[in-house]
């Protein structure tokens, strides 16, 4: 990978984690304390929700997560169909599809304030949709320290690797901006989500467009055949 097309996709990717923080916000504290893109905490949720626990849907957990392995298929057969070609092209294309996806769920959202249950299954597969297609992307992207989704083996990496550690603080920056992004997203989420359930989801499909626009507009030379990882 050229360094021009790496600077672009780190770029977008950290864009992509702010996105992550909207929608995490957006999934816990609108749609009945549900994750829609870090399965690591709706699994967990769901284990505590079949053991009775309060506060927490087993239908809307076991939706969020079939919703998100469908999209993860979808990304996968999407990246492998198009491997041939320059990665910025099925890059850019997953990334329209999880902006679309988003941006529908914003409509479902302005379009159901009488059915509230309706609405918030609706946003929580089409939300869960987009995450999936986007986590297989950057699987397969495979850029190190930004899942865009997780931040676990980021922070181990930034106490395992630092000096404290008897490291040489490697990615720092990288580190740390994707933690930072991931903050900020859900800051912000929270601070929307009082006011709407529509504008998150707006917000995160308008910077889920906009990273495919830059993907999409890579130079030629700078990026390289795609290459599917197992």
């Amino acid at each position: 990978m050229t360094q021009p097309h790496e600077s672009r996709l780190v770029g977008a990717l950290l864009v992509q984690t702010v996105a992550t923080g909207l929608i995490d916000a957006v999934s816990y504290l609108a749609l009945g304390h549900v994750f829609t893109a870090n399965m690591t905490g709706n699994v967990v949720f769901l284990a505590f929700a079949v053991a009775g626990a309060p506060g927490l849907s087993i239908p809307r957990s076991a939706v969020s997560l079939g919703a998100f392995l469908a999209g993860a298929v979808a990304g996968g057969r999407l990246a492998a169909r198009r491997a041939a070609g320059p990665q910025h092209r099925w890059v850019a294309t997953a990334f329209a599809v999880e902006a679309v996806l988003l941006l529908a769920a914003a409509l479902v959202a302005a379009a159901g304030t009488r059915a509230v249950l309706l609405t918030a299954y609706g946003v929580i597969v089409l939300t869960a949709l987009a995450m999936g297609v986007r986590n297989a992307t950057v699987r397969t992207i495979a850029l190190p320290d930004l899942t865009t989704t997780v931040l676990t083996l980021t922070l181990t990496g930034l106490a395992a690797d630092s000096a404290l550690a008897g490291g040489s603080n490697p990615r720092a920056g990288r580190r740390g901006a994707s933690v930072l992004s991931m903050f900020v997203g859900a800051a912000l989420g929270a601070l929307l989500v009082r006011h709407s359930l529509v504008l998150p989801l707006v917000v995160s499909g308008v910077l889920s467009s906009s990273c495919a626009l830059a993907v999409a507009l890579t130079p030629r030379s700078a990026s390289p055949p795609g290459v599917v990882t197992a």
